[in-house]
């Protein structure tokens, strides 16, 4: 079973970066490194690296920012890394995509259970498997066998 995760919204706050929007506008990739986390990555560390343990897949699926261009996505993907090695440093992703804007999430799933962190609505309706609002991550996690 794969859990994955979307990165900015849910637990990279892009959009409370200063100016976030202005400076993707401009082919700035500083948010993406700037982005302070949305939730205690010490305890998501645990949770991820003891599911991971059981078998888990454990992953990142991540869109490159609107009206890129393939210098621009490089640098954002680059930043994106860099960001999940600066705040998850001990958890060992079984898999990280970055993607295209827009790019349905569910290309992804493997199976009818697999759960999906996402904080837009439309990327959980699409999910094939299991999909949840950002609200209550570490809760979620912690109740799966």
């Amino acid at each position: 079973m794969r859990i994955c995760f979307d990165m900015d919204g849910t637990i990279a706050n892009l959009y409370g970066v200063e100016n976030w929007l202005e400076m993707l506008i401009n082919k700035d990739e500083t948010p993406y490194e700037k982005a302070e986390v949305l939730i205690n990555m010490n305890s998501l560390a645990r949770v991820l690296n003891k599911l991971q343990s059981k078998g888990y897949e454990i992953g990142i699926i991540s869109w490159l920012a609107k009206n890129s261009n393939n210098d621009y996505d490089e640098r954002v993907a680059s930043a994106k890394r860099r960001w999940l090695a600066k705040h998850l440093h001990s958890v060992k992703f079984d898999f990280i995509e970055i993607v295209s804007y827009g790019t349905p999430k569910s290309f992804a799933a493997t199976g009818r259970n697999d759960i999906l962190f996402d904080d837009e609505a439309h990327n959980r309706e699409e999910w094939t498997g299991v999909a949840y609002d950002v609200h209550n991550i570490l809760e979620v996690l912690r109740t799966l066998p």
